[in-house]
Parts: structure tokens; sequence; C-alpha cells
């Protein structure tokens, strides 16, 4: 099947929406730094949220999604679902000291926390790695699933797909900074969740399918079918699950699952009004991330291994494929061509603002930390806000041609995943305690920063006889040694910043009773922190296991497992039942209200 007239009017529609967006709120979205990276700091949480889930959704997602259950089955998504722990984490307890610090960046966090040269160095190198490096990878990957997806639906290649919608990202990106973003993603994630519940719809009906019980009837797909992988075989559950659920979800920093929260999902906290709303709209991202939108891709991933059950059936159905594009996440992409005239330019319109959602927002992210972190703190300090805001235009066009080629040099979406993985594995227990422990320091992280690098290098590079999990395990465990023991290696925080740090965020705890005691010792009185930090552990467990269980209940009903979909949508409404009574004191309104 080939784009009809009615598709492309569609997909044409659609570019023009996203265009007027643009245009409509550029004059008030580069007036200024605060507006142009964080929309004013004014926006609801239900907007926050929803730009966040649509971000994490780019073109390459359901690319990915295929590429798992292909390879290694339904239960090979806990590579990704073991992030819900940290996402939980980020909303019950980092997502209002976020708000409070009052950044505009998430690096601009390290000048707040730490002190001296160590931190500036740390501000700006982070800045560089995060806004160039890190963030051309990830756009890299992006642009990788635009040029199969042009290549195999849109019958166009790969470079004039990445060109055409590219171009048009860049342009709302560059004039309507972040509020162009935002709205934008509302407008693709309502589009994105139709083309993709209707299409799944659509391949289920398909002959060869034979509905949901003709699919998992099917010898092929029941073997692939399970959400828990095989017990009775270590070699196959100890990577699926154990190691995900062990150490990944807080030893890697992968965009959207940073432990402590950070990159896209921080810029949003810090765009929200209040501390309230940064905590909604993280908690809103992460049930809609998690337990709302997986089973279509899902279902039609399955569905690809009766159509197209290996990668020879793939190439011979489609001989136009770039040489070396070719692997299994290129079966969703396959399974669209199969859908009719009109629903084929809605999906198509779908997975393109995916695309253009992710990418502007990851070119809105990537030019802040060069303006705000590099540009205006090393090089102009002095600079207007005019001159700010052309710089963050300049860094966007520069993000995007980086990205962008990128794209058209990777080959497939796991591979960029993986690496994405081991490059930061062993650094996040840092982002989860640096919060709470005063005794981390600049030092700290810069060594974990090197450690982190040298030893995926190794990985990476050399042959080691070592199964890909286990590299994610002995980087993380490696690297953890290394800069726990340079935190005792190396010199303090200076106290002025750690008090100034503790009056601003108030984090509670045990681990700043140091910092405490010391200034009262000197006839200084630091006000204790809320000491809600129980209570957020405590909600994010159940949070964990509320959005889990809506994940397993929405797959248990569409299994036909009466019994156990019951059970576990009983334990989804009682999860719900008690966050929702305890929101007040978690979410940072009853702090408000007292301070007010």
């Amino acid at each position: 099947m080939t784009l009809t007239t009615l598709d492309w009017v569609i997909v044409v529609l659609y570019f023009l929406v996203v265009l007027f967006v643009g245009i409509a709120v550029s004059r008030k979205a580069t007036s200024n730094v605060s507006d142009f990276f964080l929309s004013g700091r004014n926006m609801p949480w239900w907007l926050l949220g929803i730009s966040m889930v649509a971000t994490t959704f780019s073109a390459d997602t359901p690319n990915l999604v295929t590429g798992l259950i292909r390879d290694k089955g339904v239960s090979g998504n806990w590579s990704w679902w073991a992030f819900l722990i940290t996402g939980m984490l980020t909303v019950f307890v980092y997502a209002k000291l976020w708000r409070r610090s009052m950044v505009v960046t998430d690096v601009e966090f390290y000048e707040l926390r730490y002190s001296g040269k160590a931190a500036a160095f740390l501000r700006g190198f982070r800045a560089l790695y995060l806004g160039l490096i890190f963030n051309v990878l990830v756009t890299g990957a992006v642009s990788l699933a635009a040029v199969k997806f042009g290549e195999i639906v849109l019958g166009m290649p790969g470079w004039l797909t990445l060109l055409i919608a590219g171009s048009i990202t860049l342009l709302y990106s560059t004039f309507g900074g972040l509020k162009a973003v935002i709205l934008t993603d509302f407008v693709q994630f309502v589009i994105a969740m139709i083309g993709s519940i209707w299409a799944c719809i659509y391949i289920l009906k398909l002959p060869k399918i034979g509905g949901i019980s003709g699919l998992l009837s099917h010898p092929k797909v029941m073997e692939k079918a399970s959400i828990l992988p095989d017990f009775s075989d270590p070699s196959v559950w100890v990577p699926i699950l154990v190691v995900p659920l062990a150490v990944q979800w807080w030893a890697s920093y992968y965009p959207g699952a940073e432990p402590g929260g950070g990159g896209y999902i921080a810029q949003r906290m810090f765009s929200a009004k209040d501390e309230k709303n940064a905590v909604g709209a993280t908690l809103l991202f992460n049930v809609a991330h998690y337990a709302l939108r997986p089973w279509p891709w899902i279902l039609i991933a399955l569905s690809s291994i009766i159509l197209f059950p290996g990668l020879e059936d793939l190439s011979s159905a489609f001989p136009g494929l770039s040489e070396g594009k070719l692997g299994h996440d290129v079966a969703y992409p396959a399974m669209l061509t199969l859908l009719p005239s009109g629903l084929l330019g809605l999906v198509a319109a779908s997975l393109i603002a995916a695309f253009m959602s992710t990418m502007s927002t990851q070119l809105n992210l990537g030019a802040s930390y060069l303006v705000n972190d590099v540009y205006q703190r090393f090089m102009n300090p002095e600079a207007s806000q005019k001159q700010l805001v052309r710089a963050g235009q300049m860094f966007t066009v520069l993000s995007a041609v980086l990205g962008l080629s990128l794209g058209l040099m990777l080959t497939d979406a796991t591979q960029a995943f993986n690496l994405l993985l081991l490059l930061g594995a062993g650094t996040g227990l840092i982002y989860i305690l640096r919060w709470f422990w005063w005794r981390i320091n600049a030092w700290t992280e810069i060594v974990a920063m090197i450690a982190s690098l040298v030893i995926a290098g190794f990985f990476t590079f050399y042959s080691h006889g070592l199964e890909s999990y286990m590299t994610i395990v002995y980087g993380a465990l490696l690297t953890t040694i290394i800069w726990v023991l340079a935190t005792f290696m190396t010199p303090t925080t200076d106290d002025d910043v750690l008090r100034s740090f503790y009056k601003i965020i108030r984090p509670g705890g045990n681990g700043w009773n140091a910092v405490i005691d010391k200034a009262a010792a000197e006839g200084i009185e630091l006000e204790r922190g809320e000491g809600g930090l129980p209570w957020g552990i405590l909600c994010m467990l159940i949070g964990t296991f509320t959005v889990y269980a809506a994940l397993f209940a929405t797959g248990a009903w569409i299994y036909g497992q009466t019994t156990r979909a019951l059970l576990l949508s009983g334990i989804t409404f009682l999860g719900a039942y008690i966050l929702f009574s305890t929101w007040d004191r978690v979410s940072g309104r009853a702090s408000e209200v007292a301070s007010d």
C-alpha cells in the first residue's frame, strides 16, 4: 500500500497545524529566555504531562518495542518498563524539589548544589555533553526511525523525509520556543493515540491475523506473548527481568527516565505553575506512558510475527530499503503499509508527529543547555535577553543538523538504546542521593562521568566475552565503587553553598544532619526539612505497583484472562484510591499552604 492523495492531504494538514501554532506563539516566546525555554513558568499539569508523554513517544519507540518483542517476546519490554520505578520516585520525591530550585536547566543545579571551580567546570562540561553529544545521540536515534518510516511507508528516500519533517520541526521550535513545543505536543499526542489504536484494531481484523483469538493461538505468537519471561531458564529471566529491576532503573541515565528527574522531564517541571502542578504532570506522564500506551504497539508487533516471521521476509517485501537499515524494528512500519487509504495517512501523520515531538523537545532542551550554561555563564554573562534568544535559535539549528545527519548513519533502534544505557551506567545513584546526602560534591560527579565513559568505551570496543546485560551490571558496580571512593577522598562543598541549598530546597531526611548541626554550633539556625521523605518513598512503591497492575490488567483483559484481570484491576483501583487520599501530603500542596 502506498499513500494516496487523501493520505497526503492528512499529512500536509498536520504540517500546517503545527506551523500555525509555532507562528502564533512566536512573538511572546522570543521575548526573553524564560519564555523561550520555560514557557514563562506558568503551564498547567495536564498540558505538561501530555507533553512529556508525547515527547517520550517518538517514531523510534514502537520500532524499539517491536524489535524487543520479535527478539525476546513481550517480556523483553522490561528493559524499559523497569524505568517506571525511577519515574515514580521522581513523581513523589523529586518533582517538588526541582520546582523549588527555580533554575532554568537541570545543569544549572550544579552551581546551586556545589561550590568552586569544580562546580563551574561540571556545569559547563555537562552542558556541552548533554547539549551536544548526548542530545545528538538521541535525535540521531529518532531520525533513524524517521528514515526507515519514510522509506517503507512514504516511499521516499530517508534524507528527503528528514529534510521535510526536520525543517518544519526546526521552524516552529526556533520561533515558538517551549510553548510551541508543548502545544504541538498536545496535538501530536491526540493524533498518535488515535492512529495507533485504530491501526491496531484494523490489523487485528486482517484475515491472516483472525482477531485477538487468532493472534494469541498462533504457535509463533504463543511463545512470545507472555508478559513474564521463562523462569525455568536463568539465562532468560535474569537479563530480561532481574537486571532491569535490580540495577538498570537506578544505575542508568536514560532520556525521560533519569534517576531523580532530569532532562526534558525536569524542564517541564520547571515550567509548571507550582509544585503541585509539577507533581501532577509527572504522575500523569508515568501513568500514560507505562499503563495506557504500550498495548497497541505490542499487538501490532505480535501480529508482525505472523505476517513477517523473519528478516528475510521483511527484506523481500521491501527490497528498496537502504543497505544496513534492515532489522526487526522495521517490522512496525512494515505492518503499517497494510492499512487502507485515509487510515494510513492518519497513522503516517501520527508517526511524523511523534518524530517531530521528540525532535522539537530535544532541540529546545539542548539549546537551553548551550545558552544558559555555556554561552551566558562562561562566554557572555552580560548578554541581553534578545542576544540569549538569538543564541538559542542558533544552537537549535546546529543541534538539528548534527542529529539529522547522525540518523542517516545509524542502523538499528536497539543499537542506540543500548549505547545510551551503557554510557550512563553507574551514575544514576548520584542523581538520587545528591539531594539528601550533603557529602556528595562536584568531584563525585566528575569522577563518575569519566569512569562511566571509560568503562562504557572498554565494554563497547574491546572483546571481553560478557553478555550485553552483564556489561551494564559490571559498568554500574565499577562506576559506583569509584565515585563513592572519590566522594570521601575529595574536598567537601563550601558550608555557605550547602546551607543556601538546604534553605531553598528543604529536602528533609537525616543526610543533612551534619550541616544543620555545624550551622547551629556557629549560631546559624537552619529550619529542618518537611520530613516527607518516608511518605514519598511509600507513595513511590504504591504508585509503582498501581501502574504495573494497570498495565498487566489491560493485558489480562486482552488475553481473555478474566480472573487475573479482575484481581489486577482491583489492585489498580485500590492503589489509585490510596494515592489520591494522600495527594495533598505528597504533592507539595500542604507545604505551600503552610508557607503562605
